[in-house]
């Protein structure tokens, strides 16, 4: 019989409300109240987990990092051998997560750095941080993908792991003002093309 998964703590349930309602109102408009709600937790909880809003966004943004390291290094398209196909798969996957509601596949970090760069600081670095590891992430395979196969010398694997995030973060902020995916899922599209005309088409790759 398999045993029951221990029930979140409520430090976890506050990270995985901030995680909830910020995608959906923003950091200014979300409330202590409002994130002790959506915990189920009591507001005593909450000041004895963390000091204040900003320091719960900071954690939520770590929060938020670990669960898509999480997400994406299980991912099926890691298992391929070539990375250029690894990174190909990966816009495919992240176009398979635009699914729900649009807080549901929106970026917590990119939500809260638009808003709070300026005025909190910690919030900044703490997002930038996160994005920094995606993006580190996506730069493995593209490093991968030049030695196998070469570039024109005219851009980086870290250059073009910042392009790759800077197209996903600018379709997410278009899904919002089209309240939809669908512009997302286009920006996606793109994206894998403009991928594919970096490297050596497959059928020649394939023979590498």
């Amino acid at each position: 019989m398999p045993l029951a998964k221990p029930k979140p703590g409520a430090k976890t349930k506050l990270l995985d409300a901030a995680v909830n309602v910020i995608r959906a109102r923003g950091y200014s408009a979300t409330t202590v109240d409002e994130l002790c709600e959506n915990a189920g937790v009591t507001k005593g909880a909450f000041f004895h987990h963390f000091a204040s809003k900003q320091d719960l966004a900071v954690a939520a943004a770590r929060h938020f990092s670990s669960m898509a390291d999480g997400l994406f290094s299980t991912a099926p398209y890691r298992e391929l051998p070539d990375p250029v196909d690894r990174l190909l798969g990966y816009v495919k996957f992240r176009e398979s997560l635009l699914q729900g509601e649009l807080p549901e596949f929106t970026c917590l970090v990119g939500t809260m750095v638009q808003e709070a760069y300026g005025t909190h600081p910690a919030i900044r670095k703490a997002c930038d941080r996160s994005l920094r590891e995606h993006t580190d992430m996506l730069e493995a395979d593209i490093a991968a993908a030049l030695r196998t196969y070469g570039g024109d010398g005219q851009w980086s694997a870290e250059s073009l792991a910042i392009y790759m995030q800077a197209v996903i973060q600018g379709a997410f902020i278009f899904a919002k003002a089209r309240n939809g995916p669908a512009v997302a899922a286009a920006c996606l599209d793109h994206l894998r093309r403009y991928i594919q005309t970096l490297f050596a088409p497959p059928q020649k790759r394939k023979r590498h």
